[in-house]
């Protein structure tokens, strides 16, 4: 057969439609491919966090007797949770009227741990709260409040909790609690240290919601275990009348600027809500956005669900906002893969 020119040019053009038909074919396919990908890195994406139950979120049903705080953790554990945020105030007094009340706090301590283990919660923190002004200016009165956190420290440490969460509430002048809170909360931090525990202060109301002021008190003690547990809600600084709760805020602290600012020397996270709209977003803060600062701070830890809304019931908002973590929190971690 005699090959000419023209054959030449025609079977090189079949062979340059066909590669570029399979070309075209294989780049379809790795688009098709990537797009699968993505889809599912998106899909099976996690929180970038994990997820604890603050106990706090439950107050409604314990106050009122349905819920038995020593439920605790086979509640959290039936709501889908990892780790429980105890909160002092609802075993204090039982343990206080108690004929023996250390003997009491270990009963209670004892009960605690084996329900944990049982429902396989792990105990993350004890808020601690009606011990003492650990900011007052009064030495005296600060000390005694540094004694009265001893045993929650020490309670934490047998749960195996990693911190206790403290209030820092005294002076209302500016320079003087500065240097009351850092004289208390260094002497409760000096105790905390001998036994493993983390002492975080969370800005809740009046000057230790001022952020700027509150990191100038950690930097001052200047201790590894003293840090904060930023609240996404909390940044009331004064309120009507000078009441301490409930009462109007007539003064808060810019609540982004002070995450941010609480986020260097955090070690765990609140993650406050009140209300939702039909889209499942909070409607008074704006939950990418906290989170996002949570994730520029390289936290990883526990992030708390406290639910103090009055539109859902406690059990409907705490599953409103865990479910509202787990989906912003998932398309952070996947953005930033």
């Amino acid at each position: 057969m005699k090959i000419t020119p023209t054959k030449i040019s025609s079977y090189l053009l079949v062979l340059f439609l066909s590669f570029g038909i399979y070309s075209c074919k294989d780049q379809k396919s790795e688009n098709e491919n990537a797009k699968t990908s993505e889809a599912q890195t998106e899909e099976n994406a996690e929180p970038f966090f994990k997820l604890s139950l603050a106990q706090w979120s439950l107050n409604e049903p314990i106050f009122a007797g349905e819920l038995d705080p020593m439920d605790f953790a086979e509640k959290a554990s039936e709501m889908g949770f990892e780790g429980i945020e105890y909160v002092s105030a609802f075993y204090s007094q039982q343990i206080n009227e108690a004929e023996n009340p250390e003997e009491a706090m270990q009963k209670v301590l004892d009960t605690l741990k084996t329900k944990s283990e049982e429902f396989n919660v792990e105990n993350v923190l004890i808020m601690v709260d009606g011990e003492g002004e650990l900011a007052s200016p009064d030495k005296a009165e600060r000390e005694e409040a540094v004694e009265n956190h001893k045993k929650w420290v020490d309670a934490a440490s047998f749960l195996g909790a990693h911190s206790i969460r403290v209030n820092l509430f005294g002076s209302e002048e500016p320079e003087e609690w500065k240097d009351s809170a850092t004289k208390g909360l260094k002497a409760l931090s000096k105790y905390a240290a001998e036994k493993n525990i983390n002492v975080l202060v969370e800005n809740h109301g009046y000057l230790s919601s001022n952020a700027e002021l509150l990191v100038e008190v950690i930097e001052g003690v200047n201790m590894e275990n003293a840090g904060t547990l930023p609240d996404f809600g909390n940044f009331c600084l004064k309120r009507e009348g000078g009441e301490r709760w409930e009462a109007k805020c007539v003064e808060e602290y810019p609540k982004y600027q002070g995450i941010e600012e609480m986020m260097p020397y955090a070690k765990a996270v609140s993650a406050k809500s009140y209300d939702f709209n039909e889209e499942g977003e909070e409607t008074t803060l704006d939950y990418e956005r906290i989170l996002k600062i949570v994730q520029d701070a390289g936290y990883t830890g526990f992030v708390g669900v406290e639910y103090e809304g009055e539109n859902l019931s406690p059990e409907e908002g705490i599953e409103a906002t865990k479910e509202l973590l787990i989906e912003v929190g998932s398309k952070l971690n996947s953005n930033n893969n």
